[in-house]
């Protein structure tokens, strides 16, 4: 048996046989051309193939796994239309007189090192797109199959080595890849049926690759590095997604151990299922509001698939981040009025915009900053651009007739902020009765607790509210002073620290003192080891990513 210990980025236990996917080659010739137009030409109906390959992908994605899940492919077609990438293509081939592979695969590279440069992770991620999209473009140049084939099968060379062990797996059967990389564009091209899990010499936990596993429900590991041997290919392997951990040819007690783990997992995936239209009550009749969070209207069929009593977190910004221009009034409405009729009478709280930091819009226009997380974002551009601000609270109120829809601040550190911002309300609300346009007069008002001024200021801000609920990620980052966005930094960012679990105390408690409901929305609210202590606090709402509903429930349930 041979143990290698990787970085898990989805959970899960599988038992295969292995099957080694090699690099695809991508080596480009560089080759002198007579006519640059004509080249520029070929690049251009390269990239509309391209372009039109990607949105069949997106198209496959969104029927199997959902609108907010495909939304990566759009985000992928842009780019591949982006005037500033095809024009450094277009201007090598011109100015250099390059074939349209190599200008492609050089612009590639340029962009790609760009962006891993950059100090947000958001951007060092866009990276591996960039080079994704151009192999893509690559790949058409060159004449190769479209790697995202319809028949659901696997691309790319693979080393076959005879029939599988153990009868775990036959020929023809399911299979554990081995891989250096995997594009998203080839995982998500990944016949879930043929594949058992996926293991990767490079990649990280928030990379798309990873979220695109977590979300196919595929155990997955990366990171193995230099242990990635490509003779492991038909050998038995056991891939540990939580811990990271892989064990080639494991002997008879680590199979078994295994084996054992994984039925436990199944069986309680059905107790879990067993869960849905249960109350969210602990044995002594505590009670406690179990909401999802989401970013997108597509993204409600997951909340009520999974049987949240709510939306505790509708992060309106990627209304803003997904377009080039402003959202109109109009489409805001739209998508709050979709969203709350199809919540019927459940809650949907719906934060204001929260631009800035690591969430930069183009058009917004704002200016470079050394340290953006404590810069101009989030509540400050709103009040500070009530005309933008103003827009959005008209387009709340119109869809609060539709629904059960609340507002929430972000980023408050005071009193004042608060009093700034309904006082905006306010004008929307009278602006909409001078055009006799209804809305939900009694509509409620809730901040973000998620810097320590608002901890501190939190009795006199619940006398302005009706509600709070605690953002941890950025009370974490704020409270230890550690940037979030850092990677360096995670082993100092501990969400468990003894400081942040005060801050979250002292929070519940004056909001008590106050007679409004307080709950969690942010990451640490899905941490189980954590539930017991947040019951114990009296949390009264949490809300967590849909998928992290049931398994939620089932441990309050058993409180």
């Amino acid at each position: 048996m041979r143990t290698i210990q990787g970085v898990g980025v989805s959970a899960g236990i599988a038992i295969g046989t292995v099957r080694v996917l090699a690099a695809a080659d991508h080596a480009v010739e560089r080759r002198v051309i007579d006519d640059p137009q004509a080249e520029m030409d070929r690049f251009r109906a390269a990239r509309d193939m391209a372009v039109a390959q990607l949105k069949q992908l997106r198209d496959n994605v969104a029927a199997e796994f959902g609108e907010n899940k495909a939304e990566l492919f759009d985000a992928h077609r842009l780019m591949l239309q982006d005037p500033d990438y095809a024009g450094c293509v277009e201007g090598l081939i011109a100015q250099d007189k390059v074939n349209a592979e190599f200008a492609v695969k050089s612009v590639a590279e340029q962009f790609a090192a760009m962006f891993a440069a950059m100090d947000s992770s958001t951007m060092q991620a866009r990276a591996a797109d960039v080079e994704d999209v151009s192999r893509r473009v690559m790949n058409v140049l060159q004449g190769k199959r479209d790697s995202t084939a319809q028949d659901g099968s696997i691309q790319g060379d693979a080393v076959q080595n005879g029939t599988v062990q153990n009868g775990i797996a036959q020929n023809g059967e399911s299979h554990i890849i081995f891989a250096q990389d995997l594009a998203p564009s080839e995982t998500a091209q990944l016949d879930r049926a043929k594949v058992l899990g996926l293991v990767t010499a490079k990649g990280s936990a928030n990379s798309h690759t990873a979220i695109l596993a977590r979300t196919m429900g595929l155990p997955a590991i990366t990171g193995i590095g230099d242990a990635f041997d490509p003779t492991d290919d038909g050998h038995v392997a056991v891939i540990d997604g939580a811990s990271g951990a892989v064990f080639v040819d494991p002997d008879e007690a680590t199979l078994t151990e295994c084996q054992r783990r994984k039925a436990e997992a199944e069986e309680h995936l059905s107790l879990l299922r067993k869960l849905k239209g249960k109350p969210t009550e602990t044995k002594s009749g505590q009670r406690v509001h179990l909401y999802a969070n989401i970013s997108r209207p597509s993204d409600v069929a997951a909340v009520l698939a999974n049987d949240a009593e709510g939306i505790g977190l509708f992060r309106s910004e990627f209304l803003y981040l997904e377009r080039e221009d402003w959202p109109t009034e109009e489409f805001q409405f739209d998508a709050y009025r979709q969203v709350a009729q199809e919540m019927g009478d459940r809650p949907v709280i719906i934060r204001t915009l929260d631009i800035g930091a690591d969430k930069q819009v183009g058009y917004f226009n704002l200016d470079h900053e050394d340290n953006p997380a404590l810069g101009y974002r989030a509540i400050r551009i709103c009040l500070t651009r009530p005309e933008i601000f103003k827009v959005q609270l008209r387009a709340l109120l119109r869809a609060s007739t539709y629904g059960n829809i609340a507002i929430m601040l972000p980023m408050i550190t005071s009193v004042q902020e608060v009093r700034d911002a309904k006082r905006i309300l306010e004008e929307a609300k009278s602006e909409l009765r001078g055009e006799h346009t209804d809305f939900n007069e009694s509509i409620q008002i809730g901040v973000m607790i998620e810097t320590p001024a608002s901890v501190i200021m939190a009795d006199e801000l619940a006398a302005e509210v009706d509600f709070f609920s605690i953002g941890t990620n950025d009370l974490t980052q704020y409270t230890l002073a550690c940037d979030r966005q850092t990677p360096s930094l995670e082993r100092f960012a501990d969400p468990h620290s003894p400081a942040v679990l005060r801050m979250i105390q002292m929070t519940i408690e004056a909001a008590h003192r106050h007679g409004i409901w307080c709950g969690i929305c942010g990451e640490l609210g899905a941490d189980l080891s954590l539930t017991d202590t947040f019951l114990c606090l009296g949390i009264d709402e949490l809300s967590v990513s849909p998928t992290s509903v049931l398994p939620l429930r089932n441990v309050i349930r058993n409180h």
